[in-house]
């Protein structure tokens, strides 16, 4: 009777097809709401006060070292009544601040009481993400609770701030440098004339020079010592400094097409670049500092970017195309949406859920044991590949099932007929084949299984029979996924051939 029931309900074509859509649907509303969470996944709730919420939005993640380990759902703004003051942290004001409530994994609980936030930026877009700087402290955050503003540590300069530098009285203090540095060096030849003529006091006292040289507290003896020392270390590569003086004859070569009046003009107006250099340096240390800051605060990411910069430039590069493709998906979103929002509170959707939990629920035990055998051992797709290529012959009327008869060896207790027991050998020249070897129930990496894929992968073990596993282990690895791992290899041969 109840085998009945069933064999109807499946020969129904409209209730299987409402049982799918409603899976579809069910599938897609889940994705939806993944954006805030997977449901029924326990979450660790925290809130933190921050002075500025700093362009963070709903949905932008919270990390700990660079890991993401949860998201802010909202963000609120709050004012309190005893915060420290902004120009004199020991006094207390009032002031509004900015309440973010996170959701974090609930492994992280509890967050240590001296944990400290920071709002940093994820890139140069403008997405920014909070960080959490874990504490040592053996107190630690309930659920719910807050961490007040006195943990946020707004010190890291973002790259924004960097370019609010570049005021317009910073631009046109910056044009004025680069006009007088070039200003400076030119025609400055009467002056070099002078500076050599004023070179022959020191040749009229070279002797007493020349004679401090001599005495021995000079230590002129150690300074030639170590100069015979240094050509020591320098002679195995007298043939690469020899090379060093040809490229700098080439390089000052190519200097002196331009040295009149290009350089001679730089070396003239040095003196006026020196002074502009003097007046303009002290203006540019703040910027010079900051870029300092930020790009120490950078390194850590640029240590953990580099292990996979291959990897970012190619999702970079997809990503792109994938952009293109977004207004148009962005555009079906709104009433995608609008229509899961429907169906969704429709009374009856609810009670089909509800329904089809029920009918999940003892499906799971066989889903996890049978799920293993497809995502493991693609068993699937090599039953639907092999059902296809069987009918892949015919004519115009009909397919045919292709399949070929092999006889049986003519040995005692072989397949051929009826048997007193299982073959296990028979003449000489069929010792090694005229053995049985059934294997009703292979491993296919099922729960409680050995993590093998048996079946198809046996490997024939003559002479002796072999009723069930095959010793050994048969790997994990099928005929589909050993093509998907030799084709990149023959395509590497390829480029490489056309080279």
């Amino acid at each position: 009777m109840r085998g009945g029931r069933m064999g109807s309900l499946a020969a129904s074509p409209t209730l299987v097809g409402a049982v799918t859509v409603l899976v579809v649907v069910v599938a897609v509303f889940l994705a939806y709401q993944a954006n805030n969470g997977l449901p029924f996944v326990p979450t660790y709730k925290l809130a933190a006060e921050l002075p500025d919420a700093d362009s963070l939005v709903k949905g932008n993640e919270v990390r700990i070292g660079g890991i993401r380990v949860g998201q802010i759902t909202s963000i609120d703004p709050v004012t309190i009544d005893d915060a420290p003051c902004p120009n004199d942290p020991t006094r207390r004001c009032r002031s509004q601040v900015a309440k973010v409530n996170m959701e974090l994994n609930q492994d992280l609980e509890p967050l240590p009481a001296d944990t400290t936030v920071v709002v940093r930026s994820r890139s140069a877009l403008g997405l920014k993400y909070l960080e959490l700087d874990r504490g040592s402290s053996s107190r630690g955050y309930k659920p719910g609770a807050t961490i007040p503003v006195s943990a946020a540590r707004p010190e890291p300069v973002e790259i924004d701030q960097v370019f609010n530098m570049f005021d317009e009285p910073t631009r046109a203090a910056i044009q004025s440098n680069l006009l007088e540095f070039g200003n400076a060096l030119a025609g400055r030849g009467v002056d070099l004339n002078a500076a050599i003529g004023q070179l022959k006091p020191l040749v009229q006292v070279l002797t007493p020079v020349m004679r401090n040289l001599a005495d021995p507290s000079t230590g002129l003896g150690n300074f030639v010592s170590s100069l015979s020392a240094t050509a020591a270390e320098v002679a195995p590569v007298a043939e690469v400094q020899g090379q060093l003086f040809a490229d700098l004859d080439t390089t000052f070569g190519a200097f002196a097409r331009v040295a009149r009046p290009f350089i001679q003009e730089s070396i003239s107006r040095a003196p006026a670049a020196e002074d502009t250099a003097i007046a303009t340096l002290p203006t540019i240390r703040p910027f010079l500092t900051n870029t300092g800051r930020l790009f120490g605060e950078l390194t850590p990411g640029f240590d953990a970017i580099r292990p996979v910069s291959k990897d970012l430039s190619g999702s970079i590069v997809e990503g792109v195309k994938a952009l293109r493709l977004a207004p148009a998906f962005n555009a079906q979103l709104d009433p995608t949406a609008q229509s899961l929002l429907d169906f969704n509170n429709d009374a009856g959707v609810r009670g089909g859920i509800n329904a089809l939990n029920q009918l999940a629920t003892p499906l799971q035990p066989f889903l996890a044991f049978v799920t293993p055998a497809q995502s493991v051992c693609n068993y699937g797709t090599l039953l639907f590949r092999n059902v296809s290529s069987s009918l892949s012959i015919g004519n115009p009327e009909a397919t045919f099932q292709r399949f070929i008869v092999l006889a049986p060896p003519d040995a005692p207790n072989s397949e051929q007929g009826p048997s007193s027991a299982p073959a296990n050998g028979g003449a000489a020249d069929l010792l090694g084949t005229n053995f049985l070897h059934f294997n009703p129930y292979p491993n296919t990496a099922a729960p409680g299984q050995t993590r093998e894929c048996e079946a198809g992968n046996e490997t024939y073990i003559p002479g002796q029979d072999v009723i069930g596993n095959v010793p050994g282990d048969q790997g994990i690895v099928t005929q589909d996924q050993i093509q998907s791992q030799v084709q990149p290899a023959k395509k590497s041969k390829k480029k490489k051939g056309k080279k």
